[in-house]
């Protein structure tokens, strides 16, 4: 994954991606094409054979942790003298650039995971309903800052995420439409009690100063059981954001009310100077000034080659 660091130091165990299909061990595949077609975002080449390939692995490695979990949560249980406290949810957070594929993969995993033996309940939130309204957005001149860490309302992350960890009933999460690029107002999803809950983003993994005087401030990832990087190399990301832009042109775009309609107006020529500028201006920078200095923090790293399927696995050690 670096190469300026060798293998034996790093701590990360690093697979090709033949090798970690191998840690499948003997899952059978429980998703047809026509469901994985479903839960895959435009421009993302995940059929089954990668499913098969990466992401039964992951499933069971996933499991596995949340197992190991419940298995402690009963010890320290017990080392509590029957304390009452409820059992949490486990926590998985994914992260990525934009046109990485955190969505095709927090949406193949959340299926897989249900699957498996005692069905778990498992959720899936994404930090797009945690940014600020573009109301505000506009009032603070943040607009061309959207998906930046100050365009979230971390106050509200951490609320949701506190309440779900403390097993609290009934949290709402607020929604986002990429239709209309906006938070949804008074529209929400409930998240109740799951046995897993997928928390996915571009900056699930930012951190902060620390303060000076010791005061306790979480950070985002404080409350994640296990994180998840979706790697890529820049130009390849690059790329398959302008061909998504240019597909969404062609396809979501053209309804009327979408808020991107302008860009189906214009020729091709036109549309492809605005993909550009979008992601040289922002998606860039917040790609190289915020999302990828993360990457180290993840328990997991999956990295894409060009085609868009993962080609190799970093496993932290423990």
């Amino acid at each position: 994954m670096d190469p300026l660091i060798p293998a034996t130091r790093s701590p990360y165990h690093f697979f090709s991606a033949a090798q970690w299909a191998t840690f499948r061990g003997r899952e059978a595949l429980t998703l047809t094409e026509d469901e994985i077609r479903r839960l895959r975002s435009v421009g993302d080449a995940i059929d089954v054979g990668e499913v098969e390939r990466i992401y039964l692995a992951v499933s069971r490695l996933l499991y596995a942790h949340v197992e190991s979990s419940q298995s402690l949560f009963r010890q320290r249980k017990r080392f509590l003298r029957g304390s009452d406290q409820a059992r949490t949810p486990f926590i998985i957070g994914i992260a990525g650039s934009v046109a990485a594929g955190k969505s095709t993969t927090a949406r193949i995993l959340k299926e897989l995971l249900a699957r498996w033996p005692g069905t778990p309940k498992v959720d899936l939130v994404t930090t797009d309903g945690f940014l600020f309204p573009n109301a505000v957005l506009e009032a603070e001149g943040l607009m061309q800052r959207k998906g930046f860490p100050e365009s979230y309302d971390v106050a509200a992350i951490l609320r949701f995420l506190s309440d779900i960890k403390a097993g609290e009933r009934g949290v709402q999460a607020p929604v986002y439409s990429h239709f209309h690029y906006d938070v949804m107002p008074g529209e929400s999803v409930t998240v109740d009690q799951p046995d897993i809950l997928i928390f996915e983003g571009l900056n699930v993994l930012q951190v902060r100063e620390m303060p000076r005087d010791g005061k306790v401030v979480p950070f985002v990832s404080d409350f994640f059981d296990h994180s998840i990087y979706i790697d890529a190399d820049i130009a390849d990301l690059h790329r398959w954001y302008v061909a998504r832009f240019m597909r969404l042109r062609e396809t979501a775009f053209r309804e009327a009310n979408s808020f991107f309609h302008r860009y189906s107006l214009i020729s091709e020529t036109e549309a492809l100077t605005v993909a550009e500028r979008l992601w040289t201006e922002i998606n860039a920078r917040n790609l190289v000034e915020n999302i990828m200095p993360t990457r180290p923090r993840a328990d997991l790293i999956l990295r894409k080659g060009g085609n868009h399927l993962v080609e190799q696995v970093a496993l932290r050690k423990i």
